[in-house]
């Protein structure tokens, strides 16, 4: 190992990583081989044969049992260290990633695919003050750049347009699909592992600040990283932004524990928080997702109970026999973002509400914010 990492840092550092495609792969060896034994996984998707041209940890046989890529990494990288301790979430970093997760960990690599994803973890990282490493790829093209609270933010680096083009995903199976057409052979591979490589190195330093302070090491934060194969074109460009009033900033601080578990009745964690912060008005501020309890057609006004998350609602209406194919946009959605004694379905759980497990719970409580770190448990 290289002198200027420390073996004892290095293992006992606790990394997440979120994407476990091409570059997810690559960043995850990576950080095996060098001897990280704590790690967090979050993907969403399952191993599909388009994945094995690119991706050093799926095989023929987890895209015919369409594994979990969660599952199959997991199991590939204890194999080349069964030290190592993997925690996986499957899920959506957006919904699925308790803040409590995050705070638990020293750094976040980002190997995702889309301008929300990035918005999404960098969110996460601001609040729980962790800083992260961000790769992109696309064709023989690649780019790596650090996000640290108080000095660079994903966020302020986008821009107007970039704001508005939040929902746009280019994922590597587009590319592959593109080169494959044009009669080329997909590189993405090639790029990946130079991105990720990169990545895995920044998230180092990372977790060596003295190192960082004293300048023995320097970190990409403000700058990116940004390499071209095709005429082997490598460039640092200035990439730092940070404005004082963007909201993404918020820092969640200070923040307390509390017992509430996923299983807690919403009547319970009121009863128990009113106790703990010694208020007579609490309410739980849902920051992460609306709470959906019916919608309704606006052409007749028929009611359909839906008792979900709002992300879940697009999933249940296209299942449903009557609304089936019925647009979004046709149907007025009653939510809730704030639950309080008024909340009409107290014996619900917090997990049923869509909290994920091991968050941080933002409570307003006789007018005062409060921030409690649920029991991971």
């Amino acid at each position: 190992m290289s002198c200027n990492f420390l073996q004892n840092q290095v293992k006992t550092a606790r990394v997440m990583v979120v994407g476990c495609g091409a570059l997810g792969n690559e960043v995850l060896k990576n950080l095996v081989l060098m001897g990280v034994e704590h790690l967090v996984v979050v993907d969403f998707d399952i191993v599909e044969i388009g994945n094995l041209t690119r991706s050093v940890l799926f095989n023929i046989e987890d895209a015919r049992a369409r594994r979990r890529k969660v599952d199959v990494v997991a199991e590939r990288l204890s194999s080349m260290n069964p030290a190592v301790e993997i925690k996986t979430i499957f899920g959506d970093v957006t919904y699925d990633v308790g803040l409590g997760l995050v705070r638990s960990v020293d750094v976040v690599i980002g190997c995702v695919d889309s301008r929300w994803a990035r918005y999404s973890i960098n969110r996460l990282c601001m609040r729980a003050n962790k800083p992260w490493v961000d790769g992109g790829i696309s064709d023989l093209e690649g780019t790596a750049r650090v996000f640290i609270p108080g000095k660079n933010c994903y966020a302020c680096n986008l821009g107007p347009e970039g704001r508005k083009d939040l929902a746009r995903r280019l994922p590597c199976s587009g590319i592959i699909h593109r080169q494959e057409k044009a009669g080329s052979a997909p590189t993405t591979s090639i790029i990946a592992s130079i991105i990720g490589a990169v990545q895995v190195q920044e998230a180092l330093k990372l977790i060596h600040p003295e190192k960082l302070s004293s300048g023995e090491l320097t970190s990409l934060c403000g700058k990116m990283f940004y390499y071209e194969g095709e005429h082997l074109t490598v460039k640092m460009a200035d990439f730092q932004a940070y404005d004082d009033d963007c909201a993404e900033h918020e820092c969640w601080e200070p923040i307390d524990t509390c017992t509430l578990t996923l299983s807690t009745t919403v009547e319970n964690a009121l009863d128990i928080l009113s106790q703990q912060l010694n208020a007579k008005d609490v309410a739980i501020c849902l920051s992460g997702d609306s709470f959906v309890d019916y919608v309704t057609e606006r052409a007749n006004d028929s009611r359909t109970e839906v008792m979900l998350p709002a992300r879940k609602v697009e999933a249940f209406l296209e299942q449903h026999p009557h609304l089936s194919g019925v647009l979004l946009s046709g149907l007025y959605q009653h939510e809730y973002r704030r639950v309080d004694k008024q909340f009409p379905y107290l014996t619900l759980s917090l997990g049923e509400l869509g909290i994920p497990a091991w968050d941080v719970l933002h409570v307003v409580a006789d007018g005062r914010d409060f921030y409690l770190e649920m029991s991971e448990v």
